[in-house]
């Protein structure tokens, strides 16, 4: 008998969940800014929570493989994650910002690890269709970003963090219309062993050195690609829509991922991913400038994030056994938090000194290493 699909109940959760990313992603930056900060500050307070990434998820991974209570560890972790922020209300002083982005991170980077695993274990055989449930958390970050984009047209960045406040607690609300699921326990095989045995199998290592090395590319534009667009003489509105569109083509990809993964190989999507990823850094850090090319900049987000996030998924999920699956997406998690913490802190101090367009043919480099070890490394397989 097919088990029924809570295809909303979980599409709403994501719609909550990266709502808040579209709250932050475009906006952090600028709110730092507008209380202040430099651009090596800001790059400093950006990294925290990635760095947070680096340590929540493993704790969290853990415990939620061991106990199996894997949606009461994101109920604990969205309501923690609120009481955390809103301690910013208290002080804005640099110490107690880095103390509040570390604190609520640390809980925030609890929850979705933990739902993919049950997201996956609702789908079941029909995992291919996780893109459709995804895509509901691009829309989210669509509204999000789009729609504050205009309210910080019109007022000031003060009402930042009451904006937040209101998606967390979205969140929190969402988590608890969802169902409970777990993975199905499939016949174990011995010769498997271990997370750490499974870790070292051929391509494993060099994929998540790949998934560091992509989010470190990445730090200049979730760090600073507002600010960016601002000093090039673009309007707050239609940055937010911008950071929108790159989103939609995201979308549009999703529609179609799982076609795209019947068709072609992890690696082969991966790799076209990196190569994608490498032109956009580009064309962001020399020619942003030109409306045009900005507007194909963000149409490759499609390939930036949408099709190497849905294939990283389908490739952590294919190569560890059942009760090791909140781990290997926790290390997902952890290593694009070490890269996306590097590369936050290097675009932090190579802005002023080195000015975008270096700080982004930097990161284009970086992807061409993701690909290179990809081509070298990853074994080509379907999924």
């Amino acid at each position: 008998m097919t088990h029924a699909l809570p295809y909303w109940r979980l599409s709403g959760f994501y719609f909550c969940y990266f709502s808040l990313l579209g709250a932050t992603a475009p906006f952090l930056a600028l709110y730092f800014d507008h209380l202040g900060f430099s651009a090596a500050r800001i790059g400093e307070l950006v990294a925290i929570p990635m760095l947070m990434r680096c340590l929540a998820p493993n704790l969290w991974g853990w415990l939620g493989d061991h106990s199996g209570r894997r949606l009461a560890i994101v109920r604990f972790g969205a309501v923690c994650t609120l009481l955390c922020f809103a301690g910013i209300f208290v002080s804005q002083s640099y110490a107690w910002l880095a103390l509040i982005m570390a604190s609520h991170a640390f809980f925030w980077h609890a929850v979705l690890p933990q739902f993919e695993v049950i997201t996956l274990a609702h789908l079941r055989e029909r995992a291919t269709r996780y893109s459709e449930i995804r895509l509901w958390g691009s829309i989210g970050f669509i509204v999000a970003v789009v729609g504050l984009g205009e309210l910080f047209e019109r007022i000031s960045l003060d009402a930042f963090p009451w904006a937040l406040v209101l998606v967390m607690a979205a969140i929190i609300i969402s988590s608890c219309w969802v169902p409970n699921a777990a993975p199905q326990q499939r016949p174990s095989d011995p010769r498997l062993g271990g997370f750490l045995r499974q870790l070292r199998r051929p391509g494993i290592l060099a994929f998540y050195l790949s998934v560091g090395l992509m989010q470190l590319s990445n730090g200049p534009y979730y760090t600073f690609l507002t600010l960016h667009l601002e000093a090039l003489g673009y309007a707050r509105g239609l940055i937010g829509q911008l950071w929108a569109l790159g989103v939609v083509a995201e979308i549009v990809l999703f529609l179609f991922m799982a076609r795209l993964l019947a068709r072609y190989s992890l690696r082969g999507v991966l790799l076209a991913s990196f190569l994608i990823t490498a032109v956009r850094w580009l064309l962001l850090g020399n020619l942003a400038d030109h409306l045009w090319v900005l507007l194909l900049a963000q149409c490759m987000h499609a390939a930036t994030f949408g099709s190497f996030h849905a294939a990283a998924i389908h490739f952590v999920q294919r190569s560890f056994a059942d009760r090791q699956q909140g781990q290997g997406q926790a290390l997902y998690a952890t290593l694009a938090g070490i890269g996306g913490a590097l590369g936050a802190l290097y675009s932090g101090y190579s802005w002023s000194s080195l000015g975008p367009a270096w700080t982004f043919s930097i990161a284009s480099l970086v992807a061409l290493a993701a690909a290179a070890i990809t081509v070298t490394r990853l074994p080509e397989e379907r999924p």
